[in-house]
């Protein structure tokens, strides 16, 4: 049950952030919208309203809760460039995930959203000097997040939710 709760892997980092691997990461953040869009491609509303595992999400949640997250991050973001270590908030992701917005809306509405707020998050990453990427908010759950790790965090957390998609597909094979 755990590969299917992280076909991935978790998110793990040990070293010290490489400028090569922070492009990466930025690149893979500006990838997930046209790959997240690429993986529903042709699903219908009963597929989209499959659970990719047990007491999991609907595919249709993933995608929306991608969105949701991927809001947050950014303005997290936003906070830590401007702010001396905030404080961010916290929000219960399953909780907003069994909202009737994400239970039900279109993905279409979350993919557009992703991809305007993607290419602002990675115009804002670009724009990045190496001291404003060690800046840091504290998060209550989590301590102190500095920025180039958080890039991480959330390259891997748009490939999680994408595999997510993609190996359910596999499984049920839904070409």
């Amino acid at each position: 049950m755990n590969h299917l709760k992280y076909p991935i892997g978790q998110f793990s980092l040990k070293e010290k952030v490489s400028p090569e691997k922070l492009e990466s990461w930025i690149e893979d953040i500006k990838n997930l919208p046209l790959q997240l869009k690429q993986a529903i491609q042709g699903l219908d509303e009963a597929q989209l309203d499959t659970v990719y595992r047990p007491d999991g999400w609907t595919v249709r949640q993933v995608v929306h809760h991608v969105a949701d997250s991927h809001i947050n991050a950014y303005t997290r973001f936003r906070l830590a460039l401007t702010e001396e270590t905030p404080t961010i908030k916290p929000y219960e992701e399953q909780r907003w995930a069994e909202l009737l917005d994400a239970k039900y809306s279109p993905v279409e509405l979350s993919l557009g959203l992703l991809d305007h707020l993607h290419q602002r998050w990675v115009t804002l990453l670009q724009s990045l000097s190496s001291n404003d990427f060690q800046k840091t908010f504290y998060h209550p759950d989590s301590n102190e997040i500095c920025l180039d790790q958080c890039v991480g965090l959330y390259a891997w957390h748009g490939k999680h939710h994408l595999a997510h998609i993609t190996t359910l597909r596999e499984r049920m094979s839904w070409n």
